[in-house]
């Protein structure tokens, strides 16, 4: 009756994006029903001679099935969480440090000083910061070290007029064009060039104009919508909800930077430097991360004059509010859960290189750098992708006419282009978290960005065949 009376009144029910969990849950069941439908199968590992274990290309055979069945959809959910521990357990740590650190007024007292300061030239720092973040895509893999800018990026941007997708825009968009663009990234193009046995880092200086073509893109979307925001405020996807934020300055009620505000902000550039030179130094991951903003929040609050109990309520304060969030990335881990105990995963990857091959070699290279595309969304770690399909790509390329060069390019842009766009990267989620932003929001807002990145891409890998990127 009610629906009738709204077609009557002229109103029609407008579509809801389903909640992130729903859509997960989905591909998890759809997932499920091809363990029942696609053979399985799988590739036996070899060590190379770089020592790294990768698949042996021609050892692919299949077996008896092993499909999921209603009991094991619905385990892969906690084996997902518990694969992923460390990642969502390091957004509780740094999102719940951050939030002790935001309650000290020192980063509204700073970014306040900075918003004044830039009156009229607000988007200037919109290519500064962007640049800066995608030479540490480029050069060093930046991703989950991106996370801890992320709310301070949020505040920084909504205080200068623009909303929460510019804030995270700067930082995502920024590292993640250098990352899909590297030049020099040990862990997507070393280890690419290592197992296709080319020389590392070899094709610069064509991946240097990549890496500029890619930055430009981003950095021209970014500062495109930030000014359109700027003038309408309402045009933003997340007006709303970014007007019932509380990590907000009130321009009208700037706090005053005091001494104890410097030393909170001394303590957090600190941080931000030991946790590059660990990166750089010594290889830190999750686990060094999360216990060096541990340390950052306690120190932070005993100068910031919170004492040990502010610190432990702000913490938890900081931790509940990401709860959602960050459970996201076990939900998402759960559809590799469902292929790899299917052992289809390997029989999408076969059947796939077996397409390919028979595509002549301009089509062949395009066709690895689709094929990598799709693969990125199930196996979104680019060392592991790397491992799992470039000892198949190489030799083909040899057999297909397609330099080994260029299939490792279609590669890093297959690997690097979604990694923040598909809601298996479990860093990008973990930022999406921080930021307290839906990924139905960031996808409306990508999906332009993403498609052009994925034609461009596409023109260039087809431009390294045609040049025969090498040296082979």
């Amino acid at each position: 009756m009610s629906d009738n009376s709204n077609v009557a009144n002229g109103k029609k029910k407008k579509f809801k994006v389903p909640h992130v969990y729903v859509i997960l849950l989905c591909i998890v069941a759809i997932c499920t029903v091809l363990t029942y439908l696609i053979p399985a199968g799988e590739y036996s590992m070899m060590e190379a001679a770089s020592g790294r274990t990768v698949v042996d290309p021609d050892s692919f055979q299949y077996m008896e099935k092993t499909p999921v069945n209603l009991f094991g959809f619905l385990k892969s959910v906690p084996k997902g969480m518990a694969e992923t521990a460390e990642i969502i357990f390091f957004i509780f740590i740094v999102g719940g440090s951050f939030a002790v650190v935001e309650a000290t007024g020192a980063i509204e007292a700073v970014l306040g000083k900075i918003t004044k300061s830039m009156a009229g030239r607000e988007k200037a720092l919109i290519p500064i910061i962007m640049f800066a973040f995608s030479l540490g895509g480029g050069i060093f893999g930046m991703a989950e070290e991106t996370l801890p800018f992320i709310p301070i990026m949020v505040t920084l941007a909504i205080g200068l007029g623009f909303d929460s997708l510019t804030g995270v825009g700067m930082v995502l968009a920024g590292a993640g064009a250098g990352f899909a663009g590297a030049f020099m990234n040990p862990f997507t193009v070393g280890v690419a060039q290592g197992i296709a046995e080319l020389p590392l880092f070899s094709g610069m200086g064509y991946r240097l104009v990549v890496y500029a073509i890619m930055i430009t893109l981003a950095t021209s979307f970014v500062y495109w919508y930030a000014g359109k925001v700027k003038k309408n405020p309402k045009s933003s996807l997340m007006y709303e909800f970014d007007k019932t934020r509380e990590d907000v300055l009130d321009l009208n009620n700037l706090t005053p930077l005091t001494g104890n505000h410097k030393l909170v902000l001394l303590t957090v550039a600190a941080t931000i430097g030991l946790l590059v030179f660990g990166v750089v130094k010594y290889g830190w991951y999750i686990q060094e991360i999360s216990a060096l903003f541990l340390g950052m929040a306690i120190v932070v609050a005993l100068v910031g004059k919170l004492g040990f109990n502010g610190f432990a309520e702000e913490l938890i304060k900081g931790m509940a509010n990401l709860a959602g969030g960050a459970l996201v990335v076990g939900f998402a881990r759960a559809i590799l859960v469902v292929l790899t105990e299917g052992h289809i995963l390997d029989t999408i990857l076969y059947t796939t290189s077996g397409v390919v091959s028979q595509l002549p070699s301009a089509f062949a290279a395009v066709g690895m750098y689709v094929f990598q595309c799709f693969l990125n969304f199930i196996v979104p770690s680019g060392s592991g992708q790397a491992a799992v399909s470039i000892p198949i790509l190489a030799p083909l390329s040899d057999l297909v006419g397609v330099t080994r060069q260029t299939a490792v390019l279609a590669y890093q842009f297959g690997d690097g282009i979604s990694n923040i766009f598909t809601p298996t990267s479990g860093f990008f989620m973990a930022g999406l978290a921080l930021a307290k932003v839906p990924w139905s929001k960031w996808a409306k807002w990508f999906l332009p960005l993403l498609l052009i990145e994925y034609v461009v891409a596409g023109i260039l890998v087809f431009i390294a065949h045609m040049i025969n990127f090498g040296p082979f």
